[in-house]
């Protein structure tokens, strides 16, 4: 395969994953949202929460760039059982407790108010991306085996056992536990990439938390990054010929996908195909640079690798000049030093 290694790293790190500044203000917002709850939560008597957890791509640090802005930062918020009962002493529904802290978020600041949405409250934000806020209430019991602590959310169909915690958990160890934990989140991140880098794709494919699974169980080692992303792009490929269904990591019996033919994974394997077909110019034993690149940039959808061969052809116009100017400059230093010293410093 022909090597394209830095320019596919090169593009993770500038177009892929979330610069720093980024970063530092979604935290800065989500710090700011807590602080909001919290202080509307005391000016309407309710109980304050236990805790924030991040959760998500957030937390699994699988965040991509997106040219609109369209990010999703998953901020758990954790009362305690006891604490969510109504006027009444009557415990609460899950769409009361939703609906607590909606009212409690919404300070009338926001432009677009925050939402009730079915496993969340979501918090709107100018700049394009969102933050939801699912409500989890911690539930302790005492057994003849011992107290036992769980936890549950605030679902549509009421309180569901889950917590947000052991996805990133599970995460955290397949990620430590494999060949390359790092070089797996970039290849992560890049495959996140790829399935929205087409606006008409986002609405049919598969999700960032069900790719983030297929990566786990797909993932293909090798010290050249191009050559892993290639080898991961066909082993989940060949995975989603064999199965499309993903089963939800941490939550037995439950599924990312819905039934055997589920629509979005097929879109996802499918794109995949087109993927790998496009790449296989690399492979011939006549394929050049230019021709690699733009098929590089074919997958994404982008102008980068392109970019890179015609930054690379101006420079090579400009290495000509500059080496004839720096021996101009020499000729000319030689012609001066003999005057120089044939004349002392000074002419007559």
């Amino acid at each position: 395969m022909f090597d394209c290694a830095k320019e596919v790293r090169a593009y993770h790190d500038q177009h892929v994953t979330l610069p720093k500044t980024e970063q530092d203000q979604m935290r800065d917002r989500r710090n700011s949202n807590r602080t909001r709850l919290r202080n509307g939560l005391v000016k309407a008597s309710k109980p304050g929460p236990l805790e924030f957890v991040k959760q998500g791509s957030y937390a699994m640090k699988t965040m991509i760039r997106d040219q609109n802005n369209d990010y999703d930062v998953d901020d758990g918020v954790y009362f305690a059982k006891e604490d969510l009962v109504g006027e009444r002493g009557a415990e609460m529904t899950t769409l009361q407790a939703r609906q607590m802290v909606r009212d409690a978020v919404d300070d009338g600041k926001f432009k677009q108010p925050p939402e009730v949405r079915p496993n969340c409250v979501r918090v709107f934000y100018e700049a394009g991306y969102h933050v939801d806020l699912p409500v989890y209430r911690r539930v302790m019991k005492s057994t003849i085996f011992g107290d036992e602590t769980y936890y549950e959310l605030a679902a549509g169909g009421g309180w569901k056992r889950s917590d947000a915690r052991d996805v990133s958990d599970w995460y955290e160890d397949k990620r430590s536990n494999s060949a390359d934990g790092q070089q797996l989140r970039r290849i992560n991140r890049d495959l996140k990439k790829y399935a929205r880098s087409r606006s008409s794709w986002r609405s049919g494919i598969l999700s960032g938390f069900g790719i983030s699974v297929l990566i786990t169980e797909c993932y293909r080692q090798s010290e050249r990054e191009d050559c892993a992303l290639y080898d991961t792009m066909v082993s989940i490929r060949d995975r989603l010929k064999w199965n499309l269904q993903i089963a939800h990591p941490v939550t037995p019996g439950d599924y990312i996908t819905s039934g055997s033919d589920d629509a979005r994974a097929r879109s996802f394997r499918d794109k995949l195909t087109e993927a790998i077909d496009t790449l296989q110019p690399l492979f011939g034993s006549d394929c050049t640079r230019d021709q690699a690149l733009k098929c590089w940039g074919k997958v994404f959808s982008t102008t980068f690798f392109g970019e890179q061969l015609e930054n690379e052809k101006r420079a090579a116009v400009a290495a000509p000049a500059i080496v004839s100017s720096t021996a101009l400059l020499s000729e000319t230093s030689r012609a001066a030093a003999a005057v120089s010293s044939a004349g002392g410093g000074r002419h007559a």
